[in-house]
This record gives C-alpha cells, sequence and structure tokens, in this order.
C-alpha cells in the first residue's frame, strides 16, 4: 500500500529538478501523476518511464488558458484531480536597482502568478473530487532577503501569503494548502552546469557543497529527492492530516542564522 493510493496529483515543472524526483516519488507511492512543464521532450520521456500511472501535459504556468487545459486533460486521463503541487518556477540574479523591468515582471509571472492560476484553476476540481491537497513550492528566501535575487525572492514571499490565504478560504471544502521553503538544492536552478554537456556536472555540486558549507549548518547543498519527501509528507492525508496554511522549511539550517566559526 502506498501513502498516495487513488490520488491524482498534477505536478508542475515536473520535467526535471525536484518536480521530476516529486513525480516519481509520487507514483511510486501509488499516485497517478500529470506532469505539467514547457520541456516538451523532457516531460514526455519521463511520463514515458513511469508508465501508465503518469501523464505529460505542455503546461505555461502563467497562461489560464493552459491551466484550464492541464485540468481537462488530467480529468479526462484518470477522472479526477484531488492534488497540486505548483513547483514551476524560475530564477534570475540581479541587482535589484538594474532589474529590467520586463525581467522583474517574467518572474513574477511564472512564479506568483503561475501559483495563483494554479490555485484558482485546481481548487474548484478538488473540492469536487472531495477534497485534498495543494502544495506550493516557495522558498528559504521567502522568509527572508537575499541580494541580488530581488524579483525572486519576491515572488516567493508572495507564495507564503497566497498559501495561507488559500488554506483559509478552502478549508470548508476540505482542501489543506501548504508550502514548502527550500534553501539551497542541487537542481538545474542552482547548478546550470547540469544543462552543459560540455560541463562537469559533478565537479560543480562540488563546488556548490564548498559554498553552501560555509553557510548551512548541515553542512551541504540539499538534493530534490529530499524536497520530494516533504512535498510527499504534505500530500498524504494519513500524515498531515491536521496541517494547512504552513510554510515548511527545508534548508539544512540555513534559516537558523550564520555559523561564524
Amino acid at each position: 500500500m502506498g501513502k498516495l493510493d487513488g490520488r491524482v496529483v498534477i505536478v508542475t515543472g515536473g520535467a526535471r529538478g525536484q518536480g521530476e524526483q516529486e513525480a516519481r516519488l509520487f507514483v511510486a507511492e501509488g499516485a497517478r501523476v500529470v506532469i505539467g512543464d514547457v520541456l516538451d521532450e523532457q516531460g514526455e520521456a519521463l511520463a514515458k518511464e513511469l508508465g501508465d500511472a503518469a501523464r505529460y501535459v505542455h503546461l505555461d504556468v502563467g497562461s489560464e488558458g493552459g491551466w484550464r487545459a492541464a485540468v481537462e486533460a488530467t480529468e479526462h486521463a484518470f477522472g479526477k484531480v484531488d492534488g497540486l503541487v505548483n513547483n514551476a518556477g524560475i530564477l534570475r540574479f540581479n541587482e535589484l536597482v538594474n532589474t529590467p523591468l520586463e525581467e522583474f515582471q517574467r518572474v513574477v509571472q511564472v512564479n506568483q502568478t503561475g501559483v495563483f492560476l494554479g490555485i484558482k484553476s485546481v481548487a474548484p476540481h478538488i473540492g469536487d473530487a472531495g477534497g485534498g491537497t495543494i502544495v506550493n513550492t516557495a522558498s528559504y528566501a521567502g522568509l527572508t532577503g537575499m541580494a541580488y535575487i530581488g524579483a525572486y525572492s519576491a515572488t516567493k514571499h508572495a507564495i507564503v501569503g497566497l498559501t495561507r490565504v488559500a488554506a483559509i478560504e478552502l478549508a470548508s471544502r476540505g482542501i489543506r494548502v501548504n508550502a514548502i521553503c527550500p534553501g539551497a538544492i542541487d537542481t538545474a536552478m542552482s547548478n546550470p552546469a547540469q544543462l552543459d554537456p560540455e560541463a562537469d556536472a559533478e565537479k560543480a555540486s562540488r563546488g556548490l557543497d564548498a559554498l553552501y558549507r560555509r553557510h548551512v549548518p548541515l553542512g551541504r547543498v540539499g538534493q530534490a529527492h529530499e524536497v520530494a519527501r516533504l512535498a510527499l509528507f504534505l500530500t498524504a492525508e494519513e500524515d498531515s492530516a491536521y496541517i494547512t496554511g504552513q510554510p515548511f522549511v527545508i534548508d539544512g539550517g540555513w534559516l537558523a542564522g550564520v555559523n561564524v566559526f
């Protein structure tokens, strides 16, 4: 018996990184999963690998029409939807006063508007299915500040707020809404070497570990599968039935403070 037997969950940004690990773990725990992404080749390959329990849909999370199509495809394939992981997101590095408006708005469109549209589009269907869960991906940077990621941090703070409001408004429909707040995680977003066939991704990962060893009490960068386990906990009714409206930090202790030694 899996923790998600009988559940149908949409995972955005599911073609790689944290979303990929969430899709894999959820299927292993008995869920049927719809992988939403704009990385069609990777998403389709992952869905094929996962078999009959998975489908891929092209989903630009900033498009309301895209969300309608994704929900329709999910219900057509699996009969319902009772779970959502709003994982899709992008990161841009820039000094705040030098950030072009277009760049700021693009980060907002994907990270913040994407989560809003996900909740708006999917929550009514989760309610119709008898209730379920929404897990939003915020960030360590959604609970504190960090230089050179102003647009990203602003959107992640907004996601924490949206999570709390949605939890209050949707509780009467049997929908729990929580947020996960990862710190430094070794994915293509924070380690672009993973996307470069000419680069030594393993060496880059060791470099990330060296960097974060100075900042993170646990002394290493986090792994995407560790974040997926937290998403599973918040999606599994038997584990987290009395939890809603909360941000859960998974950062190796980074937010706790700085080790000066």
